[in-house]
């Protein structure tokens, strides 16, 4: 019995998820679910309810340490809180996302904070954004070993370019740029492209043409998989919710409550009761006010 219940218990415990993984699932017609974490308790949540990958995305920059925009995070906040995700979560396919001028100054530069990711960071796999301006980095990163995932359509570090957080690919020509720039992601070989803020027929014709997996955000529901802030999603990020935002649950709310009733049980003197207090015994309490 001793030597059996082992490998049972092996055999229902989930795999490790990889990139082979998402490309199977693309092939078999399985969607990919993907969520950021920023920290270990929600990165082991995630893990536990079967989410197939976590990105622990430079959204942290504004739902997490306040910035108005992505722009200001730096790789050493990137891999604190990579490292932390990493803690939390055992089979996730875990994305490290390559923060603004970590990958774009040079292709040695990149190669190298991409390689800071899995060594220092303990992801599996990066993000960056861009198409075929960063062919270069995406051959040497992936030559390095390192899986690469593309990002495509509104890309957060290149909104001063972009004129601010504006959908992209709405007219013909820029839909075709789309287009040829994910099939040049594919053959520089990044294992999957995230879509964000496309139209959904345009997201659904590039799933179509490349081979390996697209992540939508904002991208409607013919991609392969999808992708939220999980901030934007539990209701916890309060200055703005994108329109391509499902909320399930509004925590924001129920945090604010359950502060407001923390401070007025403080200030009436209900809390801390006698159940949240630590007592002495009677002897002891005498013989401190004896020998005090």
């Amino acid at each position: 019995m001793s030597t059996i219940a082992p490998i049972i218990t092996g055999a229902l415990a989930r795999k490790k998820v990889t990139t082979f993984t998402f490309r199977q699932k693309k092939e078999r017609g399985e969607p990919i679910t993907v969520l950021t974490a920023y920290d270990y308790p929600t990165a082991m949540a995630m893990d536990k309810a079967g989410i197939d990958s976590i990105l622990v995305g430079d959204s942290l920059g504004m739902v997490v340490l306040g910035y108005e925009n992505t722009l200001p995070v730096t790789m050493e906040e990137m891999l604190h809180h990579s490292r932390a995700v990493a803690r939390g979560a055992k089979t996730a396919l875990l994305i490290g996302d390559m923060p603004f001028m970590s990958y774009q100054v040079s292709v040695e530069e990149a190669v190298r904070n991409a390689g800071r990711f899995l060594q220092g960071g303990g992801m599996d796999a990066v993000k960056l954004e861009g198409g075929r301006e960063r062919v270069d980095a995406i051959r040497a990163i992936t030559g390095a070993g390192i899986p690469v995932m593309g990002h495509l359509g509104l890309t957060p570090q290149s909104i001063h370019q972009l004129g601010g957080f504006r959908a992209q690919g709405k007219t013909a020509i820029a839909a075709k740029r789309l287009i040829e720039d994910a099939l040049i992601l594919e053959e520089a070989g990044c294992f999957s492209i995230v879509l964000e803020s496309v139209p959904a027929r345009l997201a659904e014709l590039i799933s179509k043409k490349i081979s390996i997996p697209t992540i939508g955000i904002g991208a409607g529901a013919g991609c392969d998989g999808q992708v939220l802030v999980t901030h934007d999603l539990l209701g916890l990020f309060d200055r703005f919710t994108p329109k391509f935002v499902k909320k399930y649950a509004n925590l924001h709310s129920e945090m604010q409550k359950a502060f407001a009733d923390y401070i007025e049980d403080v200030e009436t003197k209900h809390f801390p009761a006698q159940e949240h207090t630590v007592e002495m015994a009677d002897d002891e309490w005498n013989e401190l006010l004896r020998i005090t």
